[in-house]
């Protein structure tokens, strides 16, 4: 029995290194010299291996390099377009996950750091910390269906502390044409990206950040993108009519989010307490929370 699961491990590991060989091959012309395309490879074979941190020190040790300077090459001067190869990933993603009932799902993360150099670094709330620390944040698009999920895309937020400094953009080596976006801006330009590319989904969601923006709301309605957005219970968003459309009437809403008795406006505005979604059938409309 003991044999069989072995073999069995076996082949899965070399089910999944030919897996990621393919993948190399579907991606390896995005780099213009053997070099780097061959490092991708490894960096790949590293950030997937048992390597507890994913270091330059640490992915060229496990690639068989006595230094880090291939690796950091590679990330930082290595002639290849990181935008090509995302294009790539999403295509794989959509190839072996795509369905039509997926979801596209907009958060962030940060990414702890030391010192002040790292682009776009300061002190700021980050979700994987817990609290205000010293971080990069980093929004990101994921694809989710039956089938599994896979990030997308990324876009890397530059706060405006560092936008407003065109000297230290450029000593970082910030693209001079890079200008300050918010997280809600980065969120609709890589959902762009993904409705532009045709990627099947029938949803978008992301939490209170990006919800409580009017700008993205408005603009998936125009896309006739369905979408659940969190929001905070302090809110006001229309509901069609003094019922509400698709929705209970405001008495049967929780207490902290039915509107102010004896105002005019009470039925068509109210706080919305988790969240709102908003389809293209029989026109837009905003379902109330229920409970």
């Amino acid at each position: 029995m003991l044999e069989a699961d072995e073999a069995a491990d076996i082949e899965e590991v070399q089910g999944w290194a030919a897996g990621l060989d393919a993948l190399h091959a579907r991606i390896a012309g995005r780099f213009a010299r053997a070099e780097p395309r061959r490092r991708a490879l490894a960096y790949l074979r590293g950030l997937l291996g048992n390597v507890t941190r994913k270091n330059g020190w640490q992915l060229a040790e496990h690639a068989g390099e006595r230094t880090p300077d291939g690796m950091q090459r590679l990330l930082s001067t290595a002639d290849w377009d990181p935008d090509l190869v995302r294009d790539d990933l999403r295509a794989y993603v959509v190839e072996h996950l795509g369905d039509p009932a997926a979801v596209l799902v907009v958060d962030e993360t940060g990414f702890l750091k030391k010192g002040t150099t790292s682009v776009g670094v300061q002190r700021q709330y980050s979700g994987t910390a817990g609290k205000v620390d010293n971080c990069q944040l980093g929004v990101f698009l994921a694809y989710a269906s039956g089938k599994g999920r896979a990030m997308i895309d990324r876009e890397l937020y530059l706060p405006e502390r560092w936008t407003e400094d065109p000297e230290r953009c450029k000593d970082a080596r910030v693209p001079e044409e890079v200008e300050f976006r918010t997280k809600p801006e980065l969120a609709q330009l890589m959902l762009g990206r993904a409705l532009d590319a045709g990627v099947p989904a029938a949803w978008v969601t992301a939490e209170e950040v990006y919800g409580g923006s009017p700008t993205l709301r408005q603009w998936l309605e125009g896309r006739g993108v369905w979408h659940v957005l969190a929001v905070k219970c302090t809110e006001l968003l229309a509901v069609d009519g003094p019922q509400g459309r698709c929705g209970p009437a405001p008495s049967s809403w929780p207490r902290r989010c039915r509107p102010s008795s004896g105002s005019p406006a009470a039925p068509a505005t109210a706080p919305r307490a988790a969240g709102c979604t908003t389809g293209p059938e029989s026109g837009w409309h905003r379902r109330p929370p229920v409970g």
